[in-house]
């Protein structure tokens, strides 16, 4: 077969990325915290773009109504008109994205020459302040949070006064970096030798000293010796109670019979070492300054309407409110001396452009998500969660046009506030557990919620084993195999029936 050069036309599709589809793909995954501290960076790179003002109203569109009588009424808030750029934009499918971006693009920021539009199309919301420009009268209360001393610290000051050498002070300095969280020492004492290049008794010695600090148990390298330390402190490691520390593996299993011969002690005698190990710290070191835990902050709100229907609306507390400078734009483009200025201030106006557009349409996109996770799940907001429905990625985005890609990018770190807590929007998704008669399915959230009922209310002479489970799980309605109970006993870290049966049976001795 001979090898020639030649000419052919083929026609294929190609997923296009411009840069303005993967900001509106990153800010529609992105949490509220990641998207305020996002347009803080746009707002400092772009000259044209401000912070909105909190007497702006918010977009009246936004909000809306779901009627909980309702399961095949189109409940969505957007119109068609509205969905338009995001089927454009957002919809990663291979189907005809290519082609189409170029023509939303150009319907999206049409060439105007007279000048740019002034609809900046602002997105409802306010965030707090920067640190630069900000008002006087604004500021956030959590900016004034008392500094706390942090473990390491305090450890260290402690440090300075238990030990004066300067070889063995820096060995104690290396272990205290070594610490975590709880207090804990989990890197092996050789390895921390060999770091510092140092003899293993040296540091071995050094660790003694240290486990003398407060607070209490700190220096452990496992749960036992932590408890051990205490105890000394105490003066109560005798004989009986090293036993016990020896054999705490007995404990977590609540085998008692085998607990009293280990430690040659009888039962009263052995419940009162299991309450003095009771009021130890397991955990010495979590007392102290870690990292500062944001509190969770809803994206969505969902409240019951006086007609009987649920009223569902963003929280604008969550988002960031940017318009453009046209003011500024304007007066600024008259003066461009040289092509280089012009091209630098038509980027500027059109980054600008595209940021509003897509916080407008990821503010959009949300509720529309979660006005339809609301539809789907109206059961659960009504009666609790044995009413959770089995839900899956695609039955929302096929109710709402959209792709799954999409819905999982909106469900991803977003949570709604509903009159039985918040949850994250992943939550509602869950699998579905076939039901015995033919019936609908059974959520697997809803069936973990009825085995913990079920054992609850188990009584110490009739403790419930899983194949008992399965039996009155499938009685009720509910087909799950016995392996899928166990699954579902340890995701709620409930004990097995044989240790369920030895810690109600001392209790009750």
């Amino acid at each position: 077969m001979a090898l020639s050069p030649r000419l052919e036309v083929r026609q294929s599709q190609s997923l296009v990325m411009t840069p303005q589809l993967m900001q509106a793909i990153k800010l529609l995954q992105l949490s509220n915290l990641d998207l305020l501290a996002y347009v803080d960076n746009e707002l400092e790179q772009n000259p044209l773009l401000e912070r909105g003002d909190s007497s702006d109203a918010p977009s009246e569109d936004l909000p809306t109504t779901l009627d909980r009588t309702s399961e095949t009424e189109n409940t969505s808030s957007d119109s068609g008109e509205n969905d338009d750029w995001l089927q454009g934009q957002l919809e990663v499918s291979a189907e005809g994205i290519a082609s189409k971006m170029d023509a939303d693009a150009e319907s999206l920021f049409p060439e105007d020459k007279s000048g740019p539009s002034h609809e900046p199309g602002p997105v409802a919301g306010e965030q707090w302040p920067s640190a630069g420009g900000a008002r006087s009268e604004e500021y956030n209360l959590e900016s004034f949070v008392a500094d706390s001393k942090s473990l390491g610290d305090h450890l260290t000051d402690q440090l300075a006064l238990a030990i004066s050498d300067p070889a063995q002070r820096l060995v104690g300095l290396q272990l205290i970096n070594q610490l975590d969280d709880d207090g804990y020492l989990r890197i092996p004492l050789l390895e921390i030798a060999e770091r510092l290049e140092a003899p293993l008794d040296l540091v071995e010695a050094v660790l003694v000293v240290c486990q003398t600090l407060e607070p209490s148990g700190v220096f452990s390298r496992n749960l036992a010796e932590c408890l051990a330390i205490q105890l000394r402190d105490k003066n109560r490691f005798d004989p009986a109670m090293a036993a016990l520390i020896d054999n705490i593996d007995l404990l977590a299993k609540r085998d008692f019979t085998a607990l009293r011969k280990c430690c040659g002690v009888d039962d009263d005698d052995l419940s009162e070492m299991i309450q003095e190990l009771r009021a130890l710290d397991p955990k010495p070191g979590s007392a102290f300054a870690t990292e500062l835990v944001q509190p969770v902050v809803p994206d969505v709100h969902v409240k019951p309407a006086a007609d009987g229907s649920w009223a569902i609306e963003l929280n604008s507390d969550t988002l960031p409110k940017v318009l453009i400078n046209q003011h500024y734009y304007s007066e600024v483009s008259k003066h461009a001396r040289n092509d280089k200025d012009k091209a630098y201030l038509t980027d500027c106006f059109q980054t600008a452009n595209w940021l509003v557009k897509s916080l407008d349409q990821r503010a959009r996109t949300i509720l529309k998500v979660a006005t339809e996770i609301v539809r789907q799940q109206d059961a659960f907001l009504t009666y609790g969660i044995q009413h959770l429905r089995p839900l899956n990625l695609r039955a929302i985005a096929e109710a709402i046009e959209m792709h799954e890609s999409t819905v999982s990018r909106v469900t991803s770190n977003k949570y709604i506030s509903t009159p039985r807590g918040i949850f994250e929007l992943k939550y509602f998704f869950t699998a579905a557990i076939a039901s015995t008669e033919g019936g609908d399915a059974h959520s697997a959230e809803a069936v973990r919620h009825k085995i913990r009922q079920l054992i609850d209310a188990e009584q110490p002479k009739s403790i419930l084993s899983d194949d008992t489970l399965v039996k009155m799980l499938k009685s009720s309605g509910i087909d799950i195999a016995r392996r899928t109970v166990a699954k579902y006993r340890e995701s709620l870290k409930i004990p097995s029936s044989v240790q369920r049966r030895r810690e109600k049976n001392a209790s009750l001795g």
